[in-house]
């Protein structure tokens, strides 16, 4: 079976970007232990991630790279903000540790949506927060293998997601 719209797609992969020396780091790793599992068409990964594994079939490798347009963009610098400290109160206090360098602090925006803040500054009574994706601006190098393709579920394909092994247990 190959790889096409509507088929849960389970991955194993070495994903790798460029370090500060040009030389390929190692930043994620999918396993026969804990694969990646998503249906294809449908997994909100980006476009040409998929398109670089259409066709696929059970048992075949690849290996390609994603420029940074294809991946998750260019850095933006709007997406990087200062916040007053108050905003990170909990019950009247900031808990320990919370705004340490590096930390990503899940976030609301004022329409509701949910996202991933880095904490990239802390000065005075403001916290700069970078709210790119941590993959922004860098070439992905994906390898991996093809561990299995199978036909979505009508349920699957109705919630979006994968059920049952590697998937949303509901």
């Amino acid at each position: 079976m190959k790889i096409e719209k509507n088929k849960v797609v389970t991955l194993t992969y070495e994903l790798r970007i460029l370090d500060e020396n040009g030389e390929q780091s190692l930043v994620e790793t999918a396993n026969e232990e804990h694969p990646m599992v998503f249906i294809y068409g449908m997994s909100g990964l980006p476009d040409q991630f998929e398109d670089s594994l259409a066709g696929l079939s059970e048992g075949e490798t690849f290996d390609f790279k994603l420029d940074s347009e294809e991946g998750y963009g260019e850095i933006n610098p709007d997406a990087v903000v200062d916040l007053p400290k108050n905003v990170f109160e909990v019950e009247g206090s900031i808990p320990d540790n919370m705004l340490e360098v590096g930390n990503f602090i899940p976030m609301t925006d004022s329409e509701g949506n949910q996202l991933q803040g880095r904490v990239k500054e802390v000065k005075g009574d403001a916290v700069t927060m970078d709210f790119n994706h941590p993959l922004a601006g860098k070439e992905l190098y994906f390898k991996g293998t093809v561990a299995k393709v199978r036909e979505a579920t009508q349920e699957e394909l109705d919630h979006g997601h994968v059920h049952g092994e590697g998937g949303v247990h509901h």
